[in-house]
């Protein structure tokens, strides 16, 4: 197995910039497979999601259908599937970004009832509680 950085996978799903666009294509879909795939942890996760909204100005429904098709990619290992998938749910509904809403179900995952959080947004996602009071 071996891991992938943000800026593969977003010139992957971007084609922004056409030879790494291409290098990256061409690595992942020649040298990654299902019995040796591509590694993608929760940071790349993460970072993938803002920079796609921050940088890129993609809406909310494009990039949950974006971060979706990687999840469902054979050739792709998604750390802690479950909780992406989980909090893919969350996100689409707009109540958290993509971090927080992998928080809550990565959290929940691990056994935690709750998540308790100063941010007020994050606070309002199923999963987390407020420190700050009512």
């Amino acid at each position: 197995m071996i891991g992938i950085d943000t800026n593969v996978l977003v010139r992957y799903l971007t084609r922004d910039d056409e030879r790494q666009a291409s290098i990256a294509h061409r690595f992942l879909t020649g040298q990654c497979s299902v019995e040796r795939p591509a590694f993608i942890n929760r940071i790349v996760q993460c970072e993938v999601a803002w920079v796609l909204e921050r940088a890129y100005g993609y809406p909310r429904a494009q990039i949950a259908q974006a971060m979706e098709m990687v999840f469902r990619t054979r050739q792709f290992q998604i750390e802690d599937q479950a909780a992406a998938l989980a909090a893919l749910r969350i996100y689409r509904q707009g109540k958290a970004d993509f971090a927080d809403a992998l928080i809550a179900a990565g959290n929940r995952s691990a056994g935690c009832e709750t998540t308790v959080t100063f941010d007020h947004k994050a606070s309002r996602v199923e999963g987390f509680r407020s420190l700050s009071g009512p």
